[in-house]
């Protein structure tokens, strides 16, 4: 059950986890068109709009600043579209966070512009995240996107030759329409492109959308392929030389990469339970066991802070238990053991033996658990078994 937040009770959160929270993310709504799938908290165009909302930002970042560790290990620019925001407006939000030790922006590759690559990079931007979604100019007209195969590769070229060299590209599969062959081109050209890092996610039809009317029967008369499909991603990126170190993200290997670790560290810290902030227009902050949602309506987010108020939100109180099962399921998304440690109310002991017995699962001397590779193919519901 969610209730009003007040001063107070996010307060005592905030109070408690003051100077330790080290991950910032800030959300950019902003985006030239809202594709039919997504469900994200978008705003479509409003350009004049733009200077008014890093304003915004910026308040309510003076608003919580205490909370934050005095160096932070990485903040995130997600949205919406980032890059779509005014360059010098973008520019000016960049110059305003904090440092931190990895700072990455997500950005559609019809955005990214010699000037923009630039921008980026002198604003200590070390991480760039290319919704690519796929290299199929048929799929892409499926999916509503703006840009088209070219745009992805063009945006990489751009990137490069401003010296990025830690690249991410998002990629969907189990398109309508696509096949195996399909999927296998996508890969193929994904990886012509050398990113460091790829997300590869099953697109899904979420309830409400454009795309769950459209192509929501479409979408079911696929799931069988989506097992095969996913199998077919993680045997050709592991094959490259990536490693899959979470259920839909790889990066290159550590000896492919010069013995960088290239997982992503921000979304790391959600997988870990770690506490983070969140800023802007339908954030989610996660402070000492309280959750915070700033809610979705720009109007009321922008009025609130402009007379320096915080903007309207709700709060979760999230007890041990929750904690507990929360950290379960996303640990195990890792291919890295998760500790039991303060954890054993929230895994069925009995489950977890069968689960060994299956191949699907392994301990270490009951310290520790992680899945198998046939556990990972089968995730969530190997997941939902073990949790008691």
């Amino acid at each position: 059950m969610l209730e009003r937040a007040t001063p107070r009770s996010w307060a005592g959160a905030r109070e408690a986890g003051a100077g330790r929270v080290r991950h910032l993310y800030v959300h950019v709504p902003f985006c030239a068109h809202r594709c039919g799938y997504c469900d994200f908290v978008t705003v479509v165009g409003q350009a004049a709009g733009h200077a008014a909302y890093v304003d915004a930002l910026l308040a309510e970042l003076e608003l919580e600043r205490a909370v934050l560790a005095p160096r932070l290990e990485t903040v995130y620019l997600g949205g919406g579209t980032p890059t779509f925001l005014v360059a010098e407006e973008l520019e000016r939000l960049l110059a305003s966070l904090p440092a931190a030790g990895e700072v990455t922006v997500e950005a559609n590759p019809e955005t990214v512009t010699p000037a923009l690559a630039r921008l980026l990079a002198r604003s200590g931007v070390g991480r760039v995240s290319l919704g690519v979604q796929t290299f199929d100019g048929r799929a892409l007209r499926v999916l509503e996107r703006r840009a088209g195969p070219e745009d992805a590769r063009h945006a990489v070229r751009e990137l490069r030759e401003a010296g990025f060299d830690n690249l991410s590209l998002d990629l969907l599969y189990g398109i309508p329409g696509q096949g195996a062959d399909d999927l296998a081109r996508d890969l193929e050209q994904a990886l012509t492109l050398a990113p460091e890092h790829l997300s590869c996610y099953e697109l899904e039809a979420k309830p409400g959308t454009r795309f769950a009317h459209a192509f929501g029967a479409a979408l079911a008369e696929q799931q069988e392929a989506m097992e095969d499909f996913f199998e077919r991603v993680v045997g050709t990126l592991v094959g490259a030389g990536y490693r899959w170190y979470e259920t839909a993200s790889f990066c290159l290997a550590p000896e492919r990469a010069g013995g960088r670790d290239l997982r992503s560290r921000h979304n790391l810290a959600y997988w870990l339970g770690r506490d983070y902030l969140g800023l802007g227009v339908g954030a989610v902050s996660t402070v000492d066991g309280v959750r915070r949602r700033n809610r979705p309506g720009l109007a009321a987010y922008l009025h609130a802070l402009g007379r320096g108020d915080s903007p309207p939100r709700e709060l979760e109180p999230l007890s041990a238990e929750v904690r507990a099962r929360e950290r379960v399921m996303l640990g195990l998304r890792l291919d890295e053991p998760l500790a039991l440690a303060g954890l054993e109310s929230a895994v069925d002991q009995r489950a977890l033996a069968r689960l060994e017995r299956l191949g699907l699962a392994e301990r270490d001397g009951g310290r520790s658990v992680r899945l198998t590779t046939r556990g990972r193919f089968l995730g969530g519901a190997v997941t939902a078994e073990l949790l008691a």
